[in-house]
């Protein structure tokens, strides 16, 4: 597989499926050629290693053909990621293949995308040489200004109307503007405190789960979308009390489940629906796709006039923190730990610590008032022993509630711990003579 972009942004990088048209024999995965970017062949299987050449070509063949689902879930999703951006200039693309071969929808798509002017260069491209000429003039642009790496294109690649390098530079595109520059809310903003390591897939990947309840981990960009019910949480946790129902969905309504909703995404948080829910619900779907679609929702606003319910939902609520650890806590040491509600709509918490007696022991909650609605929760308990902490939100208990909490003995006082003898005076100790010295815990 050759690999087509680099974003740029702290070497930020995910792999691209299209490689030389000119050349199939580079379609297939060779980690020598590209040692910095192995981790983006683990999807291959083992056995993918053990095809020969001609095997994996065809294979590759088959895949990329021109009716191949993906193919075309993906042109169809580029295309209408492209006409969001064009809109702005009153401009709009039919067919990706052959609307950027002069150059002139191509050079306003980047100056939206950059907020940029591109230099001079011919508005009304008539013969092939002035098209070259334009859709060079981008390329230049994007390498030695944007300093976007570009492997595998040139003009004749736009001008000639090469599908597969065309969908190449839009995802390219795409992970630039779309992904790795943008500063997301909640993200780290020092650069050199980010994840130097973080690929534009993992850094989506992370800010998706962390608007997840505990019980719908995601784990890819496929098959766990295809029910619909994961872009209703992420719907419902973006404005809570948009789609509070999505819990109710039946899995088998997988087209109804996604159009539902897809269709509030776009009326009331401003996503338009670069894919569509028949789409999304394929088993064939695409993962750059779904990548471009849902890259869309860190920034996304609710609309003042959204049919927000107000509802409660404890089994959103995240906890964690050393006061609710099966061990580490220890008498008459204050246990702390945290729980995060932004997820879960308007409830009041409730703390209870019982200890080894059945005694309730006193906590205290203080609210944070910061973008994830977390509280810090604070006891300190008085005796060894097994602690039970309940936590409830909303009258219901959160996920995992009760936690089993081993409190150990008080920690003893070393002031109070008196060492003497021989052995610890400053001087009289001989070599190679054996001495003494005691230690009275008697009265820690």
């Amino acid at each position: 597989m050759s690999y087509y972009g680099n974003s740029g942004v702290g070497g930020d990088m995910y792999s691209n499926p299209y490689g030389n048209d000119n050349n199939n024999n580079n379609w297939y995965p060779n980690p020598a050629q590209q040692p910095n970017y192995q981790q983006y062949i683990e999807d291959y299987d083992e056995q993918e290693y053990d095809k020969t050449e001609e095997e994996i070509d065809e294979e590759m063949q088959r895949e990329l053909a021109e009716d191949a689902p993906w193919k075309k879930i993906q042109q169809n999703t580029f295309t209408r990621w492209a006409n969001e951006h064009l809109k702005l200039v009153n401009r709009r693309i039919e067919d990706l293949q052959i609307d950027f071969s002069d150059g002139l929808n191509l050079i306003a798509l980047i100056e939206v995308l950059s907020h940029k002017k591109l230099p001079r260069h011919n508005k009304k491209p008539m013969f092939r040489s002035q098209k070259l000429e334009n859709v060079s003039v981008v390329l230049d642009f994007l390498e030695n200004v944007e300093h976007i790496r570009l492997v595998n294109i040139d003009s004749t690649h736009l001008v000639d109307g090469k599908l597969k390098l065309i969908l190449g530079l839009i995802w390219t595109l795409i992970l630039h503007y779309s992904i790795s520059m943008p500063m997301w809310e909640g993200e780290e903003q020092d650069p050199s405190k980010r994840g130097k390591n973080m690929t534009p897939k993992q850094k989506l990947l992370d800010w998706i789960n962390s608007r997840m309840p505990p019980d719908l981990p995601i784990n890819n960009f496929t098959t766990d979308w295809n029910d619909g019910r994961a872009i209703g949480a992420l719907v419902d946790s973006c404005a809570p009390g948009l789609y509070p129902d999505w819990q109710d969905n039946d899995p088998k309504n997988t087209l109804q489940n996604a159009k539902e909703a897809m269709d509030l995404a776009e009326q009331y948080l401003g996503i338009p629906q670069l894919i569509k829910p028949e789409e999304m619900v394929n088993p064939q779907i695409d993962e750059l796709s779904m990548m471009t679609y849902l890259s869309q929702y860190p920034n996304a606003k609710c609309a003042k006039n959204a049919p927000l319910k107000q509802t409660t939902n404890a089994s959103r609520v995240r906890t964690y923190g050393k006061g609710i650890e099966p061990t580490g806590n220890v008498v008459d040491a204050p246990a702390k730990f945290f729980v995060e509600t932004q997820n879960a709509g308007k409830g009041n918490l409730e703390v209870i610590v019982i200890n080894p007696k059945g005694q309730i022991e006193p906590s205290h909650a203080e609210f944070n008032n910061d973008k994830n609605q977390t509280y810090t929760v604070t006891y300190t308990p008085t005796i060894e022993g097994n602690y039970k902490v309940i936590v409830k939100y909303g009258g219901q208990e959160v996920p995992n509630s009760p936690f089993n909490v081993y409190v150990e003995g008080k920690v003893g006082d070393p002031s109070k711990v008196v060492a003497s003898g021989p052995g610890i005076e400053p001087t009289g100790v001989i070599v190679d003579k054996p001495t003494w010295f005691e230690i009275d815990a008697t009265s820690k």
